[in-house]
């Protein structure tokens, strides 16, 4: 495919910095090879693999598997920290739910794990999780953020709605750390927001700082190479932002780019959506830029994360 090796062979520099304190027992360190989290949307599992070898079911690290309904067609995961649970796992799903799972010492984990869920209601693609004040925030594609805040960080099961806010398009969120701030991205936009407020009076504030898109934005992730920087990816290709001067590089021209990781390694990989298939938004493959591409019959994987409770 003329693109898929156009996109490889773009340079994205050298590495800079390696990621931060990853989960115990869960996350592999920034190293040549390691661990990827995907949403496969056939089996409808999020399933964790070595890159270095075949996404298959013999070589599967963890799988989660929260059934159908509104959970099906899974749409976003990531791991993030908490002093209570150690890492869990974080879920959205097109079918309506999003929700927060306990990554236990069991190889496979169902939905008996999860310990807590919420349906914001139009199209959830993406959860991040606020640390320090506990509260979760989830990205519908009808077109808003639904803020959820407890009445103990340390309890998930007292989340509750606090906060509907208003973004055309919303597709993704990360944390960002360094700058405490939530980052979100849409139709045509890239947003910020300040966070003021605990528990349940958690609340996003639009920032003036936004950057424009040429199309609906799909993925939202960190710069593991770069902590000064984000990674979007929209309809027409993936960009880099600093966070401070919001400058906007492109990186690759290549279009549907569903899911989109640079490591500190120089190496990055994704998913494009292939147009055929049961879901032409996915793909059987995720590529990567320095390693053997990865297949796996019959699925339609639609995001694919590095593993790691690192927000940066």
């Amino acid at each position: 495919m003329r693109r898929r090796n156009l996109l490889r062979a773009v340079a994205i520099g050298a590495p800079l910095a390696v990621a931060g304190a990853v989960g115990v027992g869960v996350a592999a360190a920034d190293t040549a090879n390691f661990k990827v989290m995907v949403t496969e949307q056939v089996q409808n599992k999020v399933m964790v693999f070595d890159k270095n070898a075949a996404f298959s079911d013999a070589n599967r690290y963890k799988s989660w598997s929260p059934g159908t309904g509104g959970w099906s067609n899974l749409s976003d995961c990531r791991i993030r920290d908490t002093a209570q649970f150690g890492a869990i796992g974080l879920a959205a799903a097109s079918g309506g739910k999003v929700g927060i799972w306990n990554i236990t010492d069991e190889k496979d984990q169902e939905l008996n794990d999860v310990l807590w869920s919420a349906t914001p209601g139009g199209n959830p693609h993406a959860l991040e999780r606020i640390p320090n004040v506990g509260a979760f925030v989830a990205a519908s594609s009808d077109g808003f953020l639904t803020v959820y805040g407890p009445t103990a960080v340390s309890d998930p099961s007292t989340l509750a709605k606090v906060q509907t806010v208003s973004l055309a398009g919303a597709h993704g969120v990360v944390w960002d750390p360094d700058n405490s701030l939530l980052w979100a991205c849409g139709n045509k936009v890239v947003q910020a927001y300040t966070v003021s407020g605990t528990y349940r009076n958690v609340r996003l504030n639009a920032s003036s700082k936004k950057v424009a898109l040429s199309g609906l934005g799909h993925d939202l992730q960190p710069d593991f190479s770069n902590k000064a920087k984000l990674l979007v990816s929209d309809s027409y290709g993936v960009y880099s932002i600093d966070k401070g001067t919001l400058a906007k590089t492109t990186l690759h021209t290549t279009t549907r780019i569903k899911a989109y990781v640079k490591m500190s390694t120089g190496e990055h990989f994704y998913v494009r959506g292939d147009n055929a298939g049961s879901r032409d938004w996915g793909s059987p493959t995720v590529v990567f830029s320095q390693s053997a591409d990865r297949t796996r019959s019959g699925a339609e994987f639609y995001k694919a994360r590095y593993y790691t409770t690192a927000y940066n």
